[in-house]
């Protein structure tokens, strides 16, 4: 009987050994996923980052495919971060005071991928340093006196502290630019819901 009991007792020595052993590997095989999770975060790239700043008020812009975010900081109520969805690939970033109260604009430009590329540009207004909001940009598309002959191939920029948009003019049925470039220049203005950009003239060289 002692002898028997022996053997049971061995057997379920085996049994637990082979119980222990199958819960470690299912541990261990836990860890390998979590780690490949990992890896596979890591290999998000960001797209673009730019930091700017004006006196007291700074800036961090990145941008991870077509989320834009930027971190403000220096406002005196509001530093919540702006996250945004935006469209095409940004080209760069830029600070200004367009309508000279001490206070920054951010604008940022993108062009898409198609027939050469059409620019885009975002704008945020800081109001009195306490928060920031959305400006209004309007498309060239949408005047159809400024759109005559616009095809894309356009960009953005800060010129002494106006917003400039240049573009080629094409004539109309010709694929090729006629060699005359087009240039709107902006001014920011208060609107009824934000502020907004318009157009304060417009030059042909």
């Amino acid at each position: 009987m002692n002898i028997q009991k022996a053997h049971i007792s061995i057997g379920l020595l085996f049994v637990l050994f082979a119980c222990t052993e199958k819960a470690e590997l299912k541990v261990v095989d836990t860890g390998i996923d979590s780690s490949q999770n990992i890896t596979e975060k890591k290999s998000l790239d960001t797209s673009f980052v730019k930091a700017l700043s004006q006196g007291k008020y700074s800036f961090k812009i990145s941008v991870i495919e077509s989320r834009l975010t930027i971190i403000l900081d220096g406002l005196t109520i509001d530093n919540s971060p702006i996250v945004r969805e935006i469209e095409g690939i940004v080209t760069d970033a830029e600070i200004g005071d367009l309508n000279g109260d001490s206070y920054p604009e951010i604008f940022i430009y993108t062009t898409s991928e198609v027939n050469g590329g059409y620019a885009k540009a975002y704008g945020f207004s800081a109001n009195n340093g306490k928060s920031m909001s959305d400006i209004y940009i309007p498309a060239v598309a949408d005047n159809i006196e400024v759109s005559k002959g616009y095809k894309g191939h356009d960009d953005f920029g800060i010129v002494e502290g106006s917003l400039i948009q240049r573009f080629p003019i094409y004539e109309e049925g010709n694929s090729t630019p006629s060699g005359v470039t087009r240039q709107i220049q902006y001014r920011l203005q208060d609107g009824e819901a934000s502020r907004e950009l318009v157009i304060d003239k417009t030059i042909e060289y």
